[in-house]
């Protein structure tokens, strides 16, 4: 059946049937509507075409109508068209063509520019008369109002499955589901145990990287799924690691809308997706699957995984302890206006309020040495935790030894998976027909890559199991009794040397929440530690600072030093006195140095007598005293000492002492001389 429309100018020209459905899934199932639009070509020849003249365009199938942008034959449809080619484009409606009035609409400019027709299953269209430019123009508007009603039925329908909990969404390694639609763990004992160790090695680390580095240290893989679905074995990442550590269905949670489409800059571009805050979640639906962790440790998981993050000016965290001499860093914040203070290192360890410089150009709100600071509160932190130790040191060595033996059964349990598969690879080798060596030959190298990694795998077990012996849980009752002897140990470890900071940092962490301090006066910082549980303890720390004139009470202070002096007192019996009164030196928090009372004195023009450094020693001389008595540089005396010239007894202070008689003096005076090369004054004052 022909149309008046079809003119010859049409039929000189090709007629184009374009074909497209929106999903693969459609072209494989809806079959009958694929047949109806291959079958235009039919309507084609009896409009008139040649069965030569008539082309299909199928290249699009399985793309959605809803953008042109990845759809090549819709691009190569509109260029045919403008180049002349095309008499006649046919499609089973105009949905097919396109669903978007944005590229609709262009598509009639072209058409009744060249014109082309386009027909459908209603009828055949001129795009350059009014009449057809009409109709067209509303098929195709009600063609884009039904893309966006038939995407807010299945949005709403989707919403609604979600909100129940019942939507299917892709599972994570470890959860898998049943024919029935039944959520269950992974029958592989080995996946439920990997699992299982990766959260309970966390809570121990407190860090993916260091979680990571055990399961690396160890030989350790981790279960994932790759894009088929399918269940792999792949080593440790801290990326993997934390995808596992952040995934709330291990929680036993359906969450639904954890990403949104971020827009790309670029034009084109498909937009990329952007993890929401766990408190802009859309859905979440708890205890819908079988858990593998409690709802509130993957709260304390994920509160975790945000302190790790060192951004503290935007999102606040505390950080993970680092190796920096402030003891107190990612903690600390600022009396003056709340904000987190930051560490500087420049100049020495300070704690700076710096945001508001940052935030508005403004001065910086206040900076307090660390270094008195932190002395305080590690010594309030060790007072507070000395009636726990004991118990802290059993509970700790029996979740060390509980950690060692889960990670020593993980790899038992990769070991006999590994021999599953060398087994499983020996069968099918054996099964395989010998003469096909295209076959046998792969097979044999999947043979001998399993033996290879089975016989590392064993050996590396074997290596660790001759090192570690079966120790018992918790601390045994000859090692309490020994500790409890020792008495209190945690000050001695604390101030231990070999001790890393950042280890005191997270002993720290285990108490105090945060530390708000606040400058109170110039050598005077006001401190108050929150504990953990909402507790606090109130400090008074002094500063120090760089002068004598910048400490409150340095006019009463250099009056003392003034008086004392001129009542004759040394400079050491002066600074005794002064710390007794509460005074102290600028660089001192709790003393008055002689040094300080030497200067002032000196400043002022005070004069004391001299006097010894040391007390004096019954039938001993001191170096000065020996240099007085036979008339001889203190210099050479020393020289001699250092030289091993002169052997004689040493005080524990550093003080030399030489005998007091008619001999030693004798024999200094002919090393001197240069007579003897040697004495040897201790004890026997033997000549050497």
């Amino acid at each position: 059946m022909g149309s008046e429309l079809v003119k010859p100018d049409h039929l000189d020209r090709k007629a184009v049937v374009y074909v497209r459905q929106s999903t693969p899934h459609q072209v494989i199932t809806n079959q009958e509507s694929l047949k109806l639009q291959y079958a235009l070509s039919q309507r084609a020849r009896e409009l008139g075409w040649h069965e030569a003249d008539i082309d299909v365009i199928d290249s699009d199938l399985g793309q959605s109508g809803a953008g042109a942008a990845h759809r090549k034959g819709f691009k190569d449809l509109v260029a045919r068209v403008t180049l002349g080619e095309v008499g006649l484009i046919l499609s089973m409606d105009v949905t097919r063509l396109a669903r978007n009035c944005s590229d609709w609409y262009p598509l009639l400019d072209v058409c009744g520019h060249r014109h082309c027709l386009i027909a459908d299953r209603d009828g055949v269209y001129d795009p350059g008369t009014p009449n057809g430019r009409l109709l067209l123009g509303l098929k195709g508007t009600i063609s884009e109002l039904e893309l966006h009603t038939i995407r807010s039925r299945m949005t709403t329908g989707r919403m609604a499955k979600a909100e129940r909990g019942d939507l299917v969404v892709q599972l994570p390694a470890g959860l898998v589901r049943d024919p029935s639609g039944v959520v269950t763990k992974d029958p592989n004992l080995e996946v439920q145990g990997r699992l299982s160790l990766l959260f309970e090695t966390f809570l121990k680390v407190r860090t993916a990287a260091q979680a990571m580095r055990a399961f690396v240290g160890r030989g350790l893989a981790l279960p994932r799924l790759d894009r088929h679905g399918d269940l792999r074995w792949q080593p440790a990442t801290v990326s993997a690691v934390t995808a596992i550590l952040k995934n709330p269905a291990y929680a036993g949670a359906f969450v639904y809308g954890r990403t949104w489409q971020k827009p790309s800059k670029i034009p084109g571009e498909r937009p990329q997706k952007s993890p929401r805050r766990g408190t802009d979640w859309r859905t979440v639906v708890r205890e819908k699957y079988p858990a593998y962790i409690d709802w509130e440790t993957f709260e304390k998981i994920q509160a975790m995984l945000r302190d790790n993050r060192a951004e503290y000016q935007h999102i606040k965290s505390r950080g993970i302890p680092r190796d920096g001499a402030a003891l107190l860093h990612g903690i600390t914040y600022c009396g003056e206006c709340g904000h987190k203070m930051a560490v500087r290192y420049k100049g020495g360890s300070q704690y700076v309020c710096n945001h508001l410089k940052i935030q508005r150009g403004a001065p910086e709100c206040q900076n307090l040495r660390a270094a008195p600071i932190d002395a305080q509160v590690a010594a309030a932190f060790l007072e507070a935790v000395a009636p726990a130790e004991i118990d802290a040191l059993s509970k700790a060595r029996k979740t060390h030894l509980q950690s060692e033996r889960a990670l020593r059964h993980a790899e038992e349990q990769q070991v006999e998976r590994l021999r599953y598969q060398a087994a499983l690879a020996e069968r099918q080798f054996n099964r395989a027909d010998p003469d096909n060596r295209l076959v046998t030959g792969e097979l044999e190298r999947r043979w001998e890559a399993a033996l290879s990694e089975l016989r590392r795998a064993e050996e590396a077990l074997a290596q660790r199991t001759m090192h570690k012996s079966n120790e018992p849980l918790g601390v045994p009752h000859d090692l309490r009794a020994k500790v409890i002897a020792l008495g209190n140990r945690l000050p001695a470890l604390w101030g231990n040397p070999a001790t890393r900071r950042d280890h005191r940092k997270a002993l720290l962490r285990c108490l105090i929440e945060k530390v708000v301090m606040r400058r109170c006066a110039r050598d005077k910082a006001e401190v108050r530690i929150v504990w953990r549980g909402g507790a606090t303890t109130e400090l008074v720390v002094t500063l120090p600072v760089n002068a004598v004139a910048a400490l409150p009470r340095h006019k009463e202070m250099i009056e003392r030093i003034c008086a004392l002096a001129r009542d004759g007192a040394y400079d050491d019996e002066i600074a005794r006195i002064l710390t007794q009164e509460g005074h102290h030196s600028p660089w001192e928090a709790d003393k008055v140095l002689p040094i300080t009372v030497r200067r002032i004195r000196l400043k002022h023009r005070l004069k004391v007598r001299h006097r010894t450094r040391w007390s004096a020693v019954a039938d001993h001389l001191s170096v000065t005293q020996l240099a007085q008595r036979l008339r001889i540089p203190v210099k050479w005396i020393y020289v001699q000492l250092k030289r091993g010239s002169i052997l004689t007894t040493r005080e524990a202070s550093g003080r030399f002492l030489f005998p007091d008689n008619t001999n030693a003096l004798q024999a200094i005076r002919s090393l001197r001389n240069h007579r003897i090369a040697q004495i040897d004054l201790r004890e026997d004052h033997r000549e050497k």
